[in-house]
């Protein structure tokens, strides 16, 4: 992993401040990458916790179809299925309720349950995949492969 992933709101390895987190107003926290490898056409960005008490990773958020030239990503990003800024980008699926929400939630672990970690990975890919908004993290796993040049990841904790 070359690329680095770094966010106005918190240093790495420390807390996520409650302001981007289901005990604050839940608004994505800013985020900020270095420029991806030769041959980058596009990013995807994926946040989940390994820490949540579930059989795969509680994910927080998807968002794929990022342009090129993208590096970074404003606090509050909109919980819609498709972006205007930057133009063509898509969200997915997070792990919340029956019916899965698109767009940013918050860290939200269990109370007591110790810290958990927020790994916000970014993808720089060799190809513009052009993927329907609304996909789950398996789906855009699947259509990444063989597609990844470089990643970077911050990780964020919180705890209640």
């Amino acid at each position: 992993m070359t690329i680095e992933v770094t966010s106005t709101a918190f240093a790495a390895g420390q807390p996520v401040p409650r302001k981007h987190t289901g005990d604050g107003v839940d608004h994505s926290p800013p985020l900020s990458w270095s420029a991806g490898p030769a041959g980058t056409k596009s990013w995807a960005l994926i946040c989940d916790d390994p820490d949540a008490p579930t059989p795969e990773p509680w994910v927080h958020w998807l968002i794929y179809n990022l342009p090129a030239g993208t590096t970074s990503l404003p606090e509050n990003v909109a919980a819609t299925p498709t972006l205007g800024a930057p133009a063509g980008a898509a969200q997915g699926k997070n792990s919340w309720g029956s019916g899965r929400t698109n767009g940013y939630r918050g860290p939200a672990p269990p109370p007591g349950h110790g810290v958990h970690h927020y790994h916000f990975k970014v993808y720089a890919l060799d190809a513009e995949l052009n993927l329907k908004p609304g996909l789950d993290k398996k789906a855009l796993l699947a259509a990444m492969k063989g597609h990844v040049l470089d990643e970077g990841e911050l990780v964020g904790t919180y705890q209640r």
